[in-house]
């Protein structure tokens, strides 16, 4: 992985992109965008993002690439909407969860080179490859109902979706991301509603579950109290996906009662994909470790995603982007000087988002790519 960072001082950004290349294959990159200095109003922050995006899509290691997803982390949905920049195509999220630099809205960016990026009628953009096809539904809501009936309806039309791209949940599904409205109280009702959705649809803890990401979030519509995004391949074997447990740190997610894997890894003839899910600081046994230390918690939780990546034979320099998600916005300033300190170059966006279980200070999720040799696989 090569790592740039990118000021544009004119238009008051900072962009970090994360570049993978492999040899007769085409390059990856992962980017983030923040404001250095944001101290302009709601519309100009947009305005300059959009103009960050343009240029970005500008340089010369992205002149090949198309823009295949990007999501906003914005300060304030149901206000800020309305400066939305336009759509390239690509994917688009929306996520009320406020940048702890201050700023209105930061971006996570994903470009590929060499590829074509169509929407199609539900919504979904798929990323075409000779071999593969790579599905992203973003936004997925309902404005009716409870958390339960929300996400039941959310995951009908999710397998509906799926359908139609001749692809199954149990099969293709890759990542998930859910976002529920005040998540102390809500988080259960969406837990119970998709652990009944799983073994509907033969998802179980003697199968498998999706690696995932639940947390608060909110989007544009009050009244939405669970948001979905998802990633799945079409044309993938199920022998291409490995599911990580690190159980010298961690333990099964079904052991507290919730249903998502740890981390997926998915081979290719010329790379591998791996997806870490929302990680905390958490023992083997299920318990938080370090109570109330937020420095120390951080310290545990980048060990657990250490141990996930090792167990898809990768490093933590192998990582494209992060997102840190913090529960009390004072603890931004320690974390902010940890994260920087032993990760510097690697885009990251810092958000707040409190987590799932009330004792957990913060949690990461991740994605990283190294570079394999699998010629009895069709390449990425």
């Amino acid at each position: 992985m090569t790592y740039t960072k990118i000021d544009w001082n004119d238009l008051y950004i900072k962009v970090f992109l994360s570049s993978f290349y492999v040899q007769d294959g085409i390059a990856e990159f992962h980017a983030t965008m923040e404001l250095d200095e944001p101290y302009e109003k709601a519309e100009d922050q947009f305005r300059l993002l959009e103009k960050g995006v343009q240029r970005l899509m500008g340089i010369p290691e992205l002149k090949d690439t198309v823009l295949v997803w990007k999501r906003f982390f914005v300060s304030d949905a149901i206000n800020q909407s309305p400066f939305l920049m336009p759509s390239f195509g690509e994917a688009v999220s929306v996520i009320q969860q406020p940048p702890l630099n201050s700023g209105k809205a930061s971006l996570l960016l994903y470009f590929v080179e060499k590829a074509q990026v169509s929407r199609i009628e539900d919504g979904s953009v798929v990323l075409q490859r000779p071999h593969y096809k790579h599905i992203y539904h973003t936004q997925l809501h309902e404005r009716h109902g409870n958390v339960q009936e929300q996400t039941e309806k959310i995951f009908d039309t999710y397998i509906e979706n799926l359908k139609n791209q001749s692809c199954t949940l149990e099969r293709n599904c890759i990542r998930t991301w859910i976002f529920v409205q005040d998540v102390d109280v809500q988080y259960a009702g969406m837990v119970t509603a998709r652990k009944d959705f799983f073994e509907r649809e033969g998802l179980t803890q003697q199968t498998h579950y999706i690696a995932s990401t639940g947390i608060e979030g909110r989007y544009i519509y009050p009244e939405v109290l669970m948001l979905m995004d998802t990633y799945a391949i079409g044309n993938i074997d199920p022998a291409q996906i490995k599911f990580l447990q690190a159980p010298t740190h961690l333990n099964p997610t079904y052991e507290y009662g919730v249903t998502f894997e740890r981390g997926t890894s998915v081979d290719y003839g010329d790379r591998r994909h791996v997806f870490i899910s929302g990680t905390a600081s958490i023992d083997n046994e299920g318990e938080v470790v370090h109570p109330m230390d937020v420095r120390k918690q951080t310290e545990r939780t980048m060990e657990n995603i250490q141990a996930l990546l090792s167990e898809a034979e990768v490093t933590m320099q192998q990582i494209a982007h992060m997102i840190v998600y913090l529960r009390d916005i004072a603890d931004y300033a320690v974390v902010k000087d940890y994260m920087y300190h032993y990760y510097p170059d690697i885009p990251k966006v810092m958000v707040w988002a409190p987590v799932c279980r009330p004792g957990w200070l913060i949690e990461v999720e991740c994605m990283a790519i190294k570079a394999i040799s699998s010629p009895e696989l069709a390449v990425f």
